[in-house]
């Protein structure tokens, strides 16, 4: 069966640039997430085997969004300098090595990830998505699972590891999420509600609808109070929550097919960036493969 990886692009960009500390290349630019971005993608591709792969990069804030809560992800640093620059690189090495590689401006990357693994398991493919963002479990089915780095065991979580983390199934994250809310995206939740009162009342109820139209059911005054007053607010954040896989979204399996890596391009990115070992490789392969043809 055919599998689609599909790499959150920043998320791990982030990850490789936090994990290794002042790398650079001869010439004293920063290379630090560049360096980690290869070593995990090739980890990844080792781990789960994809007949096709899809890096997907954010392409900026969602308009609908912002207009519905003008502080969502406004709390968020800016991007380190040092980093900036190196994502050019990591799309740069990313054409030479033969991945297709995805932005548009104004599309968050969750959104075409979520839109991509749609139409990949319609067309009867399975889907490993790659990032810790929660948002992504909503997304977890038969065919869609997630590859967590946080998860230092390498499994790729489905609908167990999805009741386990949270509580509730893949099917209750929109509405959970609603409830609990997420620091992470600046978007507040119901007052004196976490994940396992949410979860509590998602297993009693069913849904958020459901909640509300039987509210006067909720045991505790406080509890019940609190989810009385954040009713608009909640409402909002399932529709923040939610993932847009409903976006005009281009799906070629063909496209998502390792092309063949330009070796000749490999080979200059290594030097330019100070990859020795990977040059090291690189050439070994190339010798390889010549003595195979001879």
């Amino acid at each position: 069966m055919d599998r689609l990886l599909i790499i959150d692009g920043h998320a791990y960009a982030y990850r490789a640039f936090h994990a290794i500390r002042d790398l650079r290349s001869p010439d004293g630019r920063p290379t630090n997430a560049i360096y980690g971005f290869v070593k995990m993608l090739a980890k990844m591709r080792a781990a789960i085997g994809p007949s096709h792969l899809m890096v997907v990069w954010d392409g900026g804030l969602s308009a609908e969004r912002t207009a519905r809560l003008p502080e969502y992800k406004a709390q968020r640093p800016g991007m380190p300098d040092d980093l900036k620059p190196q994502l050019d690189g990591i799309v740069s090495y990313l054409k030479a090595a033969g991945v297709a590689s995805f932005c548009r401006e104004g599309v968050e990357a969750d959104d075409y990830i979520a839109c991509l693994a749609r139409r990949a398991s319609e067309a009867g493919m399975t889907v490993v998505i790659a990032s810790s963002d929660k948002d992504f479990m909503q997304l977890v089915s038969a065919r869609v699972g997630l590859l967590n780095p946080n998860d230092k065991n390498g499994t790729v979580w489905t609908d167990g590891q999805v009741r386990a983390k949270t509580g509730v199934a893949p099917s209750q994250i929109v509405d959970w999420l609603s409830l609990t809310g997420d620091t992470v995206d600046n978007i507040p939740g119901v007052a004196g509600v976490g994940p396992k009162t949410a979860a509590g009342l998602l297993n009693q109820f069913g849904s958020v609808a459901a909640l509300y139209g039987r509210l006067g059911e909720v045991k505790s005054e406080k509890l019940r109070a609190a989810v009385r007053d954040a009713a608009d607010a909640v409402r909002r954040n399932c529709e923040l929550v939610r993932l847009r896989d409903d976006l005009p979204c281009e799906f070629s399996p063909g496209a998502l097919v390792e092309k063949p890596a330009d070796a000749g391009r490999l080979r200059e990115l290594y030097q330019r960036w100070g990859f020795k070992g990977m040059l090291a490789a690189l050439e070994s392969s190339a010798h390889e493969q010549q003595t195979v043809l001879i």
